[in-house]
């Protein structure tokens, strides 16, 4: 599933072809991506709309429009958002076609269609930031900060951290990085977890994140970037997918577990005992 920085790569490379383009027309090949909202309601309340800005939140994509209501699109799984030239629209896959001022095409194109889109009113997107918790990369958000949230409760830390009511963006792919980067055991419970061990924690994550964000995200299976290629961060990845091979830190070897959250949570018994 696309997590930060992949959502983060995508906002980048769409912003600057939407900021100020308006939509021509829009056609919906697969309503079931929809939330909310009918074909034909999506389809009518789009068209005619100019692109305001173009953001991230957690793992969605924020497309805010001249009348207020936000494009907000969760790809999950194998959803990827392009800005393309009209010619290259044609997929199979593509879901949603707005076609563009510009003379080019925004299409969402989803292989499973397990991405979700709504179309929110300012108010309705207030309410539904609301339940998000702080972004992990912003000013504010502190080591002592990441303390409080893992200290109440009895999730394990890999599952907190993925929790988006605590944390915004995280996933399962850079909870394995950054608890390894920080020796934590991910089956301990987060409310264990020291001031000093969450310090370590809070500076990898962070990180982990920023680094992945300059190599344009993980493609493990199907995340593609807003101009459609792939990620570069895996070839980076200290433990995820690395099952069975040696540790780059103590040299034992990689854990696969599916014990902690029913996920596949990697770790290495040597560094994070």
């Amino acid at each position: 599933m696309p997590e930060l920085p992949e959502v983060e790569t995508i906002a980048r490379d769409v912003r600057p072809h939407l900021v100020g383009a308006a939509i021509r027309a829009v056609r919906v090949a697969k309503p079931d991506v929809l939330r909310g909202i009918g074909r034909r309601a999506f389809e009518r309340s789009l068209t005619g709309r100019r692109f305001t800005a173009v953001a991230r939140r957690a793992k969605h994509l924020v497309l805010v429009l001249d009348d207020g209501h936000r494009l907000v699109i969760q790809p999950r799984m194998t959803g990827s958002l392009l800005v393309t030239p009209a010619s290259a629209a044609a997929d199979r896959y593509v879901v949603i076609l707005a076609s563009l001022s510009t003379g080019r095409s925004l299409a969402y194109r989803d292989v499973r269609r397990l991405g979700a889109v709504h179309l929110l009113s300012a108010a309705q997107w207030a309410r539904y930031t609301a339940r998000i918790g702080p972004e992990p990369l912003e000013r504010g958000f502190t080591a002592a900060r990441l303390l409080g949230l893992l200290a109440g409760g009895r999730l394990a830390v890999k599952k907190a951290l993925m929790d988006q009511r605590r944390l915004a963006g995280v996933g399962n792919i850079y909870a394995n990085e950054a608890l390894w980067g920080a020796g934590i055991d991910p089956s301990r419970a987060a409310r264990t977890v020291t001031a000093a061990e969450a310090r370590r924690l809070h500076r990898h994550l962070l990180a982990i994140l920023r680094r992945s964000i300059r190599r344009r995200g993980t493609t493990v299976r199907d995340y593609r970037t807003g101009t459609g290629e792939r990620g570069a961060y895996q070839s980076r990845l200290a433990v995820y997918g690395r099952a069975g091979r040696p540790c780059r830190r103590c040299g034992r070897r990689i854990v696969l577990t599916h014990a902690v959250d029913a996920r596949a949570t990697y770790f290495c018994p040597g560094c994070q005992r």
